[in-house]
């Protein structure tokens, strides 16, 4: 019989296992364990089946989460995630890195009067079930004739490449680097996003006809108007992130011992830098770290930091926790992991040896004044109250912005004012044929916003590679 709201209601919210913090910090392997399944079963029963299913407006991929939870509570897995691949071709990356808190999860009716339904923790529960017990036969349309190519295989480049084969286009992505993933191989450590979910969602894609050609540079090896009038494809979808880091711009940055986040987590994750000697890749470990930055990234370096044997890790951020655009579990394993909190604090200058080498952190206290244009307070800096904070590393992890040298090499494309491409509703740019997503039009932005990006732009691929064929 089913169960009453009122019931319910009272059943709560179920927590993730998850390896304890004295034992994490010394290794890279996965902190959440993902939930047994009679304990999924337990918090799919929470849902509510609500008419309006706010949580779905809330999903930047608009997957059927009231379909798969239902699905999850009869224990039919394999409809679950028929339900989630439907809408979504990444759902073990989505279920582990999407902030859900402040989308679906936020908007959860459950969540009104209590903690909303853990969706990300049965996401992920569904996809890793499908991973181990499902040969998935996505289903894929017949042949268009049509080819698309997608530059970059971060989320963005994914996931359109992946609707564009439901929908029977021959797709062809293009990866600078030496392996596939993006942001989701260089950037997100490995205790967040093991590095074998992203290849066997890669896979997931090769077995759909996606091919991926890896070591080309658009820009570079290949320009955008090659790809269409010597390659011969038929419409371009642009998703190469922004990978350029941005910096303080204070003194001492050129010392020895600096980092862009960007390069100390390409050293650790992609490079396999925290394998220590079997790697051939260095980086500096083992002593005190100092992260400026509040964000997802600023979190993943200190925490890196940390498990690289860095005594203290200390994140240092300029406006108050309340603030800090990270999300809140990855803040509350960060405090379990022994990490220091230096909030309302910005560095002002690098200290250096005489060797050249950093050996501290001048930084100030700062106030909160009025919401800037963020909506967040102002920081404001306090007079007389400079201090050093001791180190040997000092990251920077305050954003990234777009790496100029596909655009420059595409001069008609037009560019706002930080360098990000413009796009129509359809994601379609200022060049005919040529489409847009990710962090290279919204500068950095999270792994589901990209990925949304991605399928809005599928849609107008497929619209006008439709409307091409009629004409």
């Amino acid at each position: 019989m089913p169960l009453k709201a009122s019931e319910r209601m009272k059943i709560p919210r179920q927590a993730m296992p998850e390896v304890p913090p004295d034992e994490r910090r010394h290794h890279f392997r996965e902190v959440n364990l993902g939930l047994p399944p009679e304990i999924a079963s337990l918090e799919a029963k929470r849902c509510l089946a609500c008419k309006n299913h706010a949580c779905v407006a809330g999903c930047p991929v608009g997957i059927d989460i009231p379909g798969f939870i239902a699905a999850v509570e009869e224990n039919d897995l394999e409809e679950a995630a028929n339900i989630l691949y439907a809408a979504n071709v990444l759902p073990g990356i989505t279920g582990r890195v999407c902030p859900q808190e402040t989308q679906c999860e936020e908007l959860c009716l459950v969540g009104k009067k209590g903690k909303p339904v853990a969706i990300g923790y049965l996401e992920r529960y569904v996809a890793d079930w499908a991973r181990l017990n499902l040969k998935r036969a996505i289903a894929i349309a017949p042949p268009t004739g049509k080819k698309v190519a997608v530059v970059g295989s971060g989320p963005a480049g994914l996931t359109c490449a992946g609707e564009l084969a439901k929908l029977g286009h021959q797709v062809t992505v293009f990866e600078a680097l030496h392996r596939p993933g993006g942001v989701l191989v260089y950037g997100i450590p490995e205790f967040r996003l093991p590095k074998a979910i992203v290849d066997q969602e890669v896979k997931t894609l090769e077995n759909m006809g996606v091919k991926i050609e890896c070591n080309v540079v658009v820009g570079a090896t290949v320009t955008l108007d090659g790809l269409m009038h010597e390659e011969g494809f038929d419409a371009v979808f642009v998703g190469n992130g922004a990978g350029l880091p941005v910096f303080q711009n204070i003194p001492g940055e050129n010392l020895k011992g600096v980092y862009s986040a960007n390069e100390y987590l390409t050293r650790v994750n992609l490079m396999s830098a925290y394998l220590g000697v079997q790697a051939d890749t260095p980086v500096l470990r083992g002593q005190a770290v100092v992260v400026v930055g509040g964000g997802n990234t600023a979190m993943d370096a200190v925490r890196t930091g940390r498990r690289l044997g860095a005594e203290p890790a200390c994140l240092v951020y300029r406006r108050s926790e309340k603030e800090m655009p990270a999300r809140v579990e990855e803040v509350h394993h960060a405090k379990e992991e022994g990490v220091r909190f230096e909030m309302l604090t910005n560095p002002v200058e690098v200290l250096g040896d005489e060797a050249g080498w950093v050996r501290s952190v001048r930084c100030q206290r700062m106030g909160l004044g009025e919401p800037d244009a963020s909506g967040r307070r102002r920081p404001i800096p306090i007079e007389g109250s400079e201090f050093e904070i001791p180190c040997q590393v000092f990251i920077e992890a305050i954003g990234t912005k777009a790496n100029p040298l596909l655009t420059q090499a595409t001069p008609d494309l037009k560019l706002n004012k930080w360098g990000n491409i413009v796009v129509d509703d359809n994601g379609m740019t200022s060049l005919p044929g040529v489409f847009a997503g990710g962090d290279i039009v919204r500068g950095g932005a999270t792994v589901i916003l990209a990925m949304g990006d991605g399928k809005k732009a599928a849609v107008g691929i497929h619209n006008y590679l439709s409307k091409a064929t009629a004409s």
